[in-house]
């Protein structure tokens, strides 16, 4: 099988890594990848990492049997777009993708009659690039597969043969129910954290607060760090259900402000309202552990 990667940052890069370091897929014989720039490329050829750095988006699938569009949600929709305006081949090869919503990208792809699985590898850094790519990056990792209407067989296959390749672990999901469950757990995340950095920046004594700054900070605002256009992509393209989620934070943060505010002058009353909810949330992850 030829694999085709359209964008080679932190995942496509990830992607290569993982297939070249790992040899867990002997199917895979070939792996090219393209960039509108050509860095990522570039170096991953001269890393030993892609055996072709392809020109163009149409000289890289030209003779591929599966295309990996690993971009941020916004730009895999226009790639999709160009991959429909390129000439059919007479064995249409498979395309997936690695974007952290699914719906409205599956949509296109069956609007223009691909060959189409969804894909998103549950994994990730906080920094972008190929240079940062790693081999274990999706180790033991789920990677969902959201096929679309035109999905055959061979497409299936093709996909389970790459997750297999990168060591992650094969899940498979409706693109709406991947959406929703996202939403809770990696795009509501990335809001809070954008939004607590935006809460806190703002005010007058961020100076002090920022020379205090330690390690709760720095993990609850590691997010906000990402880069800005896969962030904003990734809430563009799952609006209804991150929307939906940061409705019910802000019912729970509600509550959190009545328990604050009901008894300011007797901190054991608010002690034992805040207790229980810290204690329900500490069942509530034991219950997940």
């Amino acid at each position: 099988m030829r694999l085709a990667i359209a964008g080679l940052g932190l995942i496509g890069g990830s992607i290569a890594r993982a297939i070249r370091a790992g040899r867990t897929a002997p199917a895979i014989e070939s792996i090219a990848a393209w960039t509108p720039g050509g860095a990522g490329p570039a170096a991953a050829l001269a890393d030993g990492v892609i055996d072709r750095a392809a020109g163009s988006l149409a000289g890289l699938v030209e003779d591929a049997d599966l295309v990996i569009l690993a971009a941020d949600p916004l730009t895999c929709l226009e790639l999709l777009d160009e991959l429909a305006r390129l000439p059919v081949p007479d064995e249409p090869p498979t395309v997936t993708d690695v974007a952290s919503a699914k719906r409205l990208i599956v949509e296109r792809a069956e609007r223009h009659g691909l060959n189409f699985v969804g894909g998103h590898p549950m994994a990730g850094l906080e920094v972008a690039g190929y240079p940062h790519a790693r081999a274990d990056l999706f180790a033991g990792r789920p990677w969902v597969l959201c096929p679309a209407l035109l999905a055959r067989p061979i497409d299936l296959e093709r996909c389970e043969l790459l997750v297999e390749g990168c060591g992650a672990t094969r899940r498979w999901l409706d693109a709406t129910e991947h959406d929703r469950a996202v939403a809770a757990i990696s795009h509501l995340p990335l809001a809070l954290s954008a939004a607590l950095v935006e809460a806190i920046a703002a005010a007058d004594d961020w100076p002090l607060a920022e020379a205090l700054a330690a390690g709760g900070w720095s993990s609850a605002t590691r997010l906000a760090r990402g880069d800005v256009a896969m962030g904003a992509g990734i809430a563009a393209t799952n609006a209804v259900e991150l929307a939906r989620r940061i409705r019910a934070l802000g019912s729970e943060l509600d509550g959190w402000l009545a328990d604050l505010e009901a008894t300011p002058d007797d901190p054991v009353a608010t002690a034992a309202r805040i207790a229980t909810r810290l204690g329900a949330a500490r069942l509530k992850l034991g219950a997940l552990d």
